[in-house]
């Protein structure tokens, strides 16, 4: 079941969502470094990592899935934020350069509907990152975090949902390698934490960060014809290689009258 929006507002105002924050937000930024006049949404519960974007892209939107919620956003001026139907988003097709999944796919009760959902409304060649829990890592065994709920991914299964959905994987990174703990000496210590992880590639990440493309040339599924024999009806038996036609079924005399 979906976090409720407020649950996942508390989370990023606290020690622990702030740590988890910044480090996700450096991965994200590194995957995306410029997206000048591109158009770009947030779905899930992007808000902590949209920020960064609003001055740079030509508009920056955040659709919240209607069974979570949704909250104001950005906190001054008008909203940039609403609550939609993940499976049918109000945009039109080709609309969008760019889409950031943040706490949506696992989440999903059909994650392939919602990410064909979000390859209609891209443009050809626009990118999706998503952020989804590592299946391995130790976030998604702690349910105290947003990132321990849902269904969490290992690499493979990732790439096998975007090849499914007709996404092309193209870039690769991982964030959260410190325990989720609350407070204390590993709170502390998480920056060096995050910096030795990241370093020696270690495989107990919190999350995976992948960005893919738009295939616009997806393959279609072939469907088969069944083929049944065209017979002609005959009214009895016919000697073989012969055909019995209308009029020899029927009868003629030796006239050429038809016998009756």
């Amino acid at each position: 079941m979906p976090l409720d929006v407020v649950d996942l507002r508390s989370f990023y105002a606290q020690s622990l969502g702030m740590v988890a924050r910044r480090f996700v937000s450096r991965a994200i930024r590194a995957r995306w470094a410029n997206v000048t006049g591109e158009r770009m949404i947030g779905l899930g519960y992007p808000t902590p990592y949209l920020g960064v974007f609003r001055d740079e892209a030509e508009r920056t939107l955040a659709f919240m899935p209607d069974n979570q919620g949704v909250m104001y956003w950005p906190t001054r001026g008008p909203s940039l934020a609403a609550l939609v139907d993940s499976a049918e988003l109000p945009l039109p097709d080709a609309s969008i350069d760019r889409v950031l999944c943040v706490h949506l796919i696992e989440m999903s009760a059909d994650p392939a509907v919602v990410l064909r959902e979000v390859w209609r409304a891209l443009t050809a060649g626009g990118r999706l990152l998503a952020v989804v829990p590592n299946r391995s890592g130790l976030w998604a065994r702690i349910d105290s975090t947003p990132f321990g709920q849902g269904r969490p991914y290992s690499k493979s299964q990732i790439v096998h949902l975007l090849r499914e959905t007709w996404f092309t994987p193209v870039g690769w990174s991982e964030a959260l390698y410190l325990p989720p703990a609350p407070r204390g000496l590993l709170l502390r210590s998480a920056p060096a934490l995050e910096r030795l992880g990241a370093s020696l590639g270690l495989p107990f990440a919190g999350v995976h960060i992948v960005e893919a493309t738009k295939q616009v040339y997806r393959p279609a599924p072939v469907r088969r014809t069944r083929l049944v024999p065209s017979l002609e009806p005959a009214f009895g038996p016919a000697a073989a290689g012969a055909r019995v036609s209308l009029g020899d079924a029927v009868g003629r005399d030796d006239s050429g009258a038809v016998a009756r």
